[in-house]
């Protein structure tokens, strides 16, 4: 047994909630301001439509072997969310229902031995297919927050924690980076300890709240700081905090099996 059952399973977990939140949207909601500066709504539902329709064509990559970019162009994947994000709720929540399930489909009908053929998004490096599956629930879980409509960090499954905060540190932008340790805490238990990761200071945090901040999807709200390379308590935050180091400089780790492996957290 693989990962890839309980993936497929997190995803139209994922997937099914993505889409209540949509339908309980009116056109002025679909409207209004998303947490993503400059987009609203509108757009991210469009983004979220257009982002199944890009896996899809890496997923016939992995099956035909052909080269098939997921996107043709980042200038042309920008003019469709923006020509999408004015339609009404009504439309958006139909697309992204539709492309939402023809990804499914594509995924399950997938033959076993596709998924470990070398794909690869707008920029390296170059990753197995069953990582796709990776890539599709980072988006619908990130994205699901950026709608402000209720959903956040704190309803995030801890699988998908769990697999985001590793991805995060296997990924990790050393000469980039504003931190200099990452504690992280399950009340007061610590699970995870990363250091040396640059210059500056420690920060700790329970695993949501930790993901939130590095992703850019919280001011730092249950992150606090600690004195530099020392896990002592830590002093009040989100004030003093400094910017979270840059998120996702790779779109997948450079290291990844290109087999499913049998879990990956």
């Amino acid at each position: 047994m693989t990962v890839l059952p309980a993936l497929q399973a997190e995803l139209a977990a994922a997937t099914d909630r993505l889409l209540a939140t949509a339908a309980s949207l009116s056109d002025t909601d679909i409207a209004a301001p998303s947490l993503l500066p400059g987009w609203t709504r509108g757009h991210v539902l469009a983004h979220l439509a257009g982002n199944a329709r890009s896996h899809l064509n890496l997923l016939t990559w992995a099956r035909t072997g052909t080269k098939t970019p997921q996107y043709s162009s980042y200038e042309a994947r920008a003019t469709e969310i923006a020509a999408h994000a004015t339609r009404p709720a009504a439309r958006l929540l139909a697309e992204l229902g539709e492309e939402a399930a023809r990804l499914a489909t594509a995924i399950r009908d997938l033959p076993e031995d596709r998924w470990s053929a070398p794909v690869e998004a707008m920029r390296p490096p170059p990753h197995p297919a069953w990582y796709i599956l990776v890539r599709r629930l980072r988006e619908v879980g990130l994205h699901h927050v950026d709608l402000d409509a209720g959903h956040t960090p704190a309803d995030w499954p801890a699988s998908f924690v769990r697999r985001e905060l590793h991805d995060c540190l296997a990924c990790w932008p050393y000469d980039r980076s504003t931190i200099s340790e990452v504690i992280i805490k399950e009340g007061t238990r610590t699970i995870a300890e990363w250091h040396n990761l640059g210059t500056g200071p420690g920060v700790t945090g329970a695993p949501a709240d930790m993901l939130a901040w590095l992703t850019g999807r919280s001011d730092g709200k249950g992150v606090s700081l600690l004195p530099v390379g020392q896990s002592l308590p830590p002093r009040p935050g989100p004030a003093d905090l400094p910017d979270p180091p840059p998120w996702q400089t790779m779109p997948a780790p450079a290291d990844l099996p290109m087999t499913p492996p049998k879990d990956y957290s």
